[in-house]
């Protein structure tokens, strides 16, 4: 079964790439999406985000990147992609995803599958990634060597 697994990515971390994983051995082949929020500002443009993705992800069988723009029910059903797999850390995050959930189901048929993160990834965010590495700290055990090595070239050291 194929599935979604959508997300702005910017950047991606490890614990999105163990959610990537997961759904790939539960469901045996996966779409990475990347979306474009035009009322977000990201560090990363589209492009280079879709690209480290795709780098993040080289090498795992069963993985496909592709970007993504409108609507993720759209994406899905022209695709025939049934489900999408999004990954838990707290409750504020299943209040959210819950509201998707019930979305996406109504107007696409689409239904959800919710992983709880990993242990080690819980309290691992994109947003706490930009705003560590802007600060000068080491995120590279937090995100693929691909990414580190993009980071470091926006923020070097001592460059903050």
């Amino acid at each position: 079964m194929k599935v979604l697994v959508p997300g702005s990515f910017d950047p991606i971390t490890v614990g999105h790439l163990d959610i990537v994983r997961r759904a790939h051995a539960l469901f045996g082949e996966v779409v990475v999406a990347i979306g474009n929020n035009s009322t977000k500002s990201y560090l990363f443009s589209f492009e280079e985000r879709v690209a480290l993705v795709e780098g993040a992800t080289a090498g795992l069988g069963g993985i496909t990147v592709e970007a993504m723009d409108g609507l993720l029910v759209d994406f899905c059903n022209d695709r025939g992609i049934p489900a999408v797999v999004k990954g838990l850390r707290f409750g504020a995050d299943f209040d959210f995803e819950l509201q998707m959930a019930h979305m996406n189901e109504e107007m696409g048929g689409i239904e959800t599958v919710l992983l709880p993160a990993a242990r080690d990834h819980v309290t691992l965010s994109s947003t706490i990634i930009r705003q560590v590495v802007r600060l000068g700290g080491d995120v590279s055990p937090y995100v693929p060597a691909n990414v580190a090595v993009a980071l470091a070239e926006k923020f070097p050291r001592g460059d903050v």
